[in-house]
């Protein structure tokens, strides 16, 4: 009887000392979402990165021609079509005569220059500019863009 009673108490230590397989399952199971939530995690958070940078890119374009407008005269602006280029390119990645990164993608640019949208007596001496960068990140189409509107008299008069 003895006896009988410490097998059974071996038998339930073993019993308790060990795992199921469904147990080993389960802890398998969670330890496969987990990775592979953090795997999605990663992904967005690099994808919003890059979505980042592009989108400051963009800006730093607008940025750029919107400087090189601010400093032509109401002359090249107005009474010399074709001095403001319609359309421009720049690259994502600054030019690099070695190569370029294998992502690196260009964007494209349209700079309007038309009318003031006012109906004011100066509205004749208003001429409004806007300027529009697009790029395909991913399989999206992006766009920003900037406006302004210059003034006959608050243009650059360099003397010549």
């Amino acid at each position: 009887m003895k006896q009988l009673k410490h097998v059974k108490s071996q038998l339930r230590s073993r019993r308790q000392a060990g795992m199921t397989l469904v147990e080993v399952m389960a802890g398998v199971g969670v330890m496969g979402i987990m990775t592979v939530s953090l795997y999605a995690g990663f992904a967005f958070a690099f994808a919003e990165i890059r979505l980042s940078r592009e989108s400051a890119r963009a800006t730093q374009i607008l940025a750029e021609t919107m400087e090189v407008v601010r400093v032509l005269n109401w002359d090249q602006v107005v009474n010399l079509p074709g001095y403001i280029p319609k359309t421009f390119k720049a690259p994502f990645y600054a030019e690099n005569p070695t190569g370029s990164p294998s992502d690196n993608f260009i964007y494209k640019g349209t700079v309007v220059v038309t009318n003031a949208p006012l109906t004011e007596s100066y509205a004749s001496d208003l001429r409004m500019i806007q300027i529009q960068v697009t790029w395909l990140s991913g399989k999206v189409i992006r766009q920003r863009q900037m406006t302004t509107l210059v003034s006959q008299y608050g243009m650059q008069t360099r003397l010549r």
